[in-house]
């Protein structure tokens, strides 16, 4: 199936007489003839539901679908894209481990990598997008576990060169991770790029309503554990909290990582989505397809617009052809990137923010990336925790505005930036 069928019927195939959209099982418990049976389920012997904080079947038809969308072969629904993140690289990385990660990354996954993660032992090693061979050969130690980038960076929107850090990723025995949530997978699937695991969160153009917050891990099945078992005992050694278990062994490179999450991270740390939140987030996922065209034909429209206006003094879109990473764009995804714009005026932040207080169409929002059309000035909201050199480095100057362009018709989004800019 092509990606615009996958929205609509991958994850879920309804038996006879069986509901046509995906049911939703609001029970945080399930019922069982014997003691046995429990005892095979939480042994991992068994397939099927016991408790909704480890699995729920609702939530499972959902995490296939967008397993499908990524062409991987296992997926965990999280109760927000910042846990996704956390779990994405907790599952492999533990006190006294290292990860390589990119500058240019959510000002919120940067805080939780280089404050929240080192208190807990974790070292981080953060390097250019765009830096040389020798400075990536060089952020590499003996203990790092993996790599971690965007494929485009939230705000300073870096299109992630994903071929180039997977093959640096796996010449030192360690998988790439790769937030692909701006992108989605309809306008980029990094696992054919050579990527091994790939996150999101789903609050933005997966659900794309402001309707539900969430997240998603994607394995792709295709990193060798075993070849590297040294490096991962987390995956290569028995589980002594299941008597034993050794992931990779038992379920294999296509079911060892999701697996090993869901029962160690969402046993012990619980950040699942309601069943509730997670049927919103599929009647996100059947439009996905058909949004994700519009809100890039609306952005590359809006990004010619400010490029020509006299009082926008700079612009930032990767689907202009003047563009530092409209070459790497049409590589990665020749179909359009997203539709995230960033931006200044001149007069600089205070200007900005008089020009967002001008807006009647386009609304001031802590959010980005859903049908609606909104505005941010993240240096002093989302980024704000960073120190100005962080700032740079994140590709966030003081002046940016991220304009978040929505679905709605396109004439009208720009004759509001129009008067508002005037």
């Amino acid at each position: 199936m092509r990606q615009e069928t996958k929205c609509i019927q991958a994850g879920y195939e309804p038996k006879n007489g069986e509901s046509r959209m995906i049911p939703i099982i609001q029970s945080t418990t399930f019922k069982y003839d014997s003691s046995a049976d429990m005892a095979d389920l939480f042994d991992l012997k068994a397939s099927g539901y016991f408790y909704t904080r480890l699995a729920n079947p609702t939530n499972d038809y959902v995490a296939a679908k967008i397993a499908a969308l990524e062409g991987g072969t296992a997926a965990l629904l999280t109760s927000s894209g910042q846990a996704a993140s956390f779990f994405s690289v907790f599952n492999l990385a533990g006190a006294g481990d290292h990860v390589v990660a990119s500058t240019a990354i959510y000002g919120g996954t940067y805080n939780l990598f280089n404050v929240t993660m080192r208190k807990m032992g974790i070292d981080f090693t953060f390097v250019e997008p765009d830096c040389s061979d020798e400075e990536l050969e060089a952020a590499f130690k003996p203990n790092t576990k993996l790599v971690f980038g965007e494929t485009i960076a939230n705000p300073a929107l870096i299109v992630f060169d994903i071929e180039r850090f997977a093959n640096a990723a796996h010449a030192h025995g360690v998988p790439l991770i790769i937030d692909n949530t701006f992108a989605t997978p309809i306008n980029c699937r990094p696992f054919e790029w050579g990527a091994d695991i790939v996150m999101h969160s789903t609050t933005k153009y997966m659900d794309g309503h402001d309707a539900t917050v969430g997240g998603v891990i994607v394995d792709s099945g295709k990193f060798d554990w075993m070849a590297h078992a040294d490096k991962f005992p987390g995956l290569t050694t028995p589980d002594e909290s299941y008597h034993g278990l050794t992931y990779a062994k038992d379920f294999g490179k296509e079911g060892a990582y999701i697996t090993k999450a869901t029962a160690q991270l969402m046993r012990d740390l619980g950040s699942i989505p309601s069943p509730m939140n997670c049927y919103m987030l599929n009647l996100g996922l059947e439009s996905l397809a058909l949004r994700m065209q519009r809100h890039c034909a609306n952005a590359q429209a809006v990004a010619e617009f400010l490029e020509k206006h006299p009082k926008v003094s700079w612009v930032n879109y990767p689907g202009l052809p003047g563009n530092k990473y409209y070459e790497r764009a049409k590589k990665y995804m020749p179909n359009g990137t997203c539709g995230v714009i960033s931006f200044g005026v001149a007069g600089g932040r205070a200007a900005a923010e008089e020009f967002m207080g001008k807006l009647k169409v386009a609304m001031i929002a802590t959010h980005v990336a859903d049908a609606h059309s909104c505005v941010l000035h993240p240096a002093s909201s989302t980024h704000r925790q960073l120190s100005d050199e962080e700032l740079i480095a994140a590709g966030v100057s003081p002046d940016l505005i991220r304009f978040s362009v929505g679905i709605e018709n396109v004439d009208d989004i720009i004759e509001d930036i129009k008067q508002a800019l005037e």
